[in-house]
């Protein structure tokens, strides 16, 4: 399953994976199920829109786990997948980025010695890691790079809040709404994750004349491509599973 934040970037997704399209509703949202071309080892993939943010995402990617794992047809990968803001110069617009690591990076509290993330209070988690091999096969796959992806629930707007998180997060590439909300969902469903991000603007200065959203999207349907290419050309197919995405 992928799950995007809105309408727009699973239009791009599904462009990425082929023209075959059902819908179907649940709880959480409309699923939108794309054919498996020929000779692929599972029928089909889906792609949901779960709205912005962490916990919009982590509800509406639990919903659909929670449903696949009921129907007796578990998922065997979920994706995070959109657009996102780039770290430059690692990131440049246009570009991709395929996280190695899925960082929530403001869960925590603001101390006089400055931030302090949710772990270091004594609670929860704040990274999630994707399964190398298949970020590797991904990231060459679709000509991307890779690196740390931020979460965050505000997003970045000026010079100094950029310099902060790459002081914290020296590997950061991308920072985006719904990582880390997606990755707890798969988590709890012992699946694995995988975010993949397409850049719209520089992270910095909050300049929308800069942003360019039908390139980051055009992108976005490139590198889901490739992400289809590794998955239905056999690597699903260890899984033993119908629906491994």
């Amino acid at each position: 399953m992928l799950v995007t934040a809105v309408a727009a970037e699973r239009d791009a997704v599904v462009a990425g994976l082929g023209p075959t399209v059902t819908h179907r509703d649940l709880p959480a949202g409309t699923l939108t199920r794309v054919s498996a071309p020929p000779g692929a080892p599972f029928g089909y993939a889906d792609v949901l829109v779960g709205g912005v943010g962490p916990a919009a995402a982590a509800a509406s990617a639990g919903g659909a786990l929670t449903a696949a794992a009921l129907g007796g047809d578990p998922y065997g990968l979920v994706v995070s997948a959109g657009i996102g803001g780039g770290f430059a110069p690692g990131a440049p617009v246009g570009g991709v980025v395929v996280a190695d690591a899925i960082v929530a990076a403001d869960l925590g509290a603001e101390t006089a010695d400055g931030f302090v993330p949710v772990t270091g209070l004594g609670f929860g988690t704040v990274e999630h890691r994707p399964p190398a091999a298949l970020v590797r096969d991904v990231a060459a796959a679709a000509g991307a790079a890779v690196g740390t992806v931020l979460t965050v629930s505000t997003v970045t707007g000026s010079a100094a809040r950029a310099a902060e998180l790459t002081d914290r997060h020296p590997r950061a590439l991308a920072e985006a709404m719904e990582g880390f909300g997606v990755a707890e969902a798969a988590a709890a469903h012992g699946c694995p994750v995988l975010e993949i991000r397409a850049m719209s603007n520089a992270v910095g200065p909050r300049d929308r004349t800069a942003w360019r959203i039908p390139e980051a999207l055009a992108a976005l349907t490139s590198a889901v491509a490739g992400l289809a290419a590794v998955r239905w050309q056999g690597s699903a197919q260890a899984s033993g599973r119908k629906n491994p995405s």
